[in-house]
């Protein structure tokens, strides 16, 4: 299955759950994409796809800077993962097909 196309997610960060949403577009080995929530949009970079496995990178710069690491596996209309937060350590999140 792939992952392209929206999907509604939830971050359970230490501030609380985030919800947002995220754009995805996968070509061959390549993931692209963006993320919006309360913060605006910020663009994916780094994202590699491997079979149902993705990893991504998001320079996300309100309410402070930082670069979320993500890692996720995608599951029919199912997503989830690990987020490292930098010095906050890691959240888990999860999302449905939109």
């Amino acid at each position: 299955m792939s992952a392209d196309g929206t999907w509604n997610t939830t971050i359970n960060t230490p501030m609380g759950a985030q919800n947002g949403t995220l754009t995805l577009a996968t070509s061959g080995s390549t993931l692209s994409g963006k993320m919006a929530g309360a913060q605006g949009e910020i663009a994916l970079t780094d994202g590699t796809v491997d079979g149902n496995n993705l990893t991504w990178k998001a320079a996300m710069t309100s309410p402070m800077p930082m670069t979320l690491e993500f890692s996720a596996v995608v599951d029919g209309d199912k997503i989830s993962g690990n987020v490292k937060l930098g010095a906050f350590g890691n959240a888990s999140f999860s999302g449905t097909r939109a």
